[in-house]
């Protein structure tokens, strides 16, 4: 049984690729090298030797305690990284950082529909690939639910068992990547097992009494937004399509959000045409917004069919 994340070859012509969607039951979408998605029947698929699926990568064996080694309590991460081949494929990997050994469940839910993912062990100071996905779709992800009980033969107490609910947005890949040891990759680094917020009483109880700073203001954005990755960044040269894309949204999702705070009527986004990935981003962010009262395409004369605008409940 063929699923999202599995390595596959077609059987009646020389191309592999990813799993990255399922279309129905008998046909898949495979992204392959060049970051394209087919639909490909799976009688037409095999897998590719060498290639295991998530499950297979979680080693079970009972690690060897290092009695003199300092005991790590915390540091439960969520590597994303794309892949070597194709750009637009994104490997999920669980990083173990702590000196538990991890009993790991990943489970996904969609329109009502949950998928258990992964399951496995995952040894101390180790990783494991549990998801992969298509970064070009995050918008259709579906919400992740981890589940992790540690465990350690060492002389220390039981710790509580992680539950993780994770709804994934554009903004959790808008940073910059960082170098990701435990993959030799450079990718996106999340926290899972965030510290609990210790609340100190007396602080509290002294910010009652002391005179609230004045928040910072939020600048008044123009009437016409230029959305062109060489308006926003001077090394859009060295950015992969993914990482424009981003860097293109965040600029969006502030201005809309400060045009909202200064109460303007309406603003005008321009995005070009390109491929329109870029204007679907933003037309599907504005239709369901409660603040925006109907959106449009800009004037023709002006910006041809590269530009929207946006009008705001006032």
């Amino acid at each position: 049984m063929f699923k999202i994340g599995d390595y596959v070859r077609f059987i009646d012509e020389k191309r592999e690729g990813y799993i990255t969607k399922e279309i129905d039951d008998l046909t898949v979408g495979v992204t392959d090298t060049d970051g394209f998605e087919i639909p490909v029947a799976k009688g037409n698929l095999t897998y590719v030797h060498g290639h295991h699926s998530n499950a297979d990568t979680a080693n079970n064996a009972m690690p060897t305690p290092q009695a003199d080694e300092k005991f790590i309590e915390d540091g439960v991460y969520l590597a994303v990284a794309e892949d070597n081949k194709a750009s637009i494929v994104a490997h999920f990997t669980l990083v173990n950082r702590t000196s538990y050994q991890l009993l790991l469940s990943l489970k996904t839910e969609k329109a009502g529909i949950y998928k258990g993912e992964f399951v496995g062990v995952i040894q101390p100071k180790s990783s494991a690939q549990v998801y992969t996905a298509n970064l070009g779709d995050l918008d259709n992800w579906p919400n992740f639910t981890f589940q992790t009980l540690f465990f350690t033969s060492r002389n220390v107490k039981p710790k509580a068992p992680l539950h993780v609910e994770k709804r994934f947005r554009s903004k959790d890949f808008s940073g910059a990547k960082n170098q990701i040891t435990e993959i030799n990759k450079y990718g996106w680094l999340i926290r899972l097992d965030e510290p609990a917020l210790v609340i100190d009483a007396q602080k509290l109880k002294e910010s009652f009494f002391s005179v609230k700073e004045e928040k910072p203001k939020v600048a008044k954005p123009q009437q016409e937004v230029d959305l062109h990755i060489e308006r926003l960044r001077d090394d859009h040269h060295f950015l992969s399509q993914t990482e424009i894309l981003n860097a293109q949204l965040d600029v969006f999702q502030k201005t809309l959000d400060a045009a909202i705070v200064h109460q303007i009527p309406s603003i005008v986004f321009i995005h070009g045409v390109g491929n329109g990935t870029l204007r679907d981003h933003i037309h599907k962010t504005i239709s369901k917004h409660p603040q925006v009262r109907t959106f449009m395409d800009a004037r023709k004369e002006k910006f041809g069919y590269g530009a929207t605008e946006v009008v705001f409940k006032i």
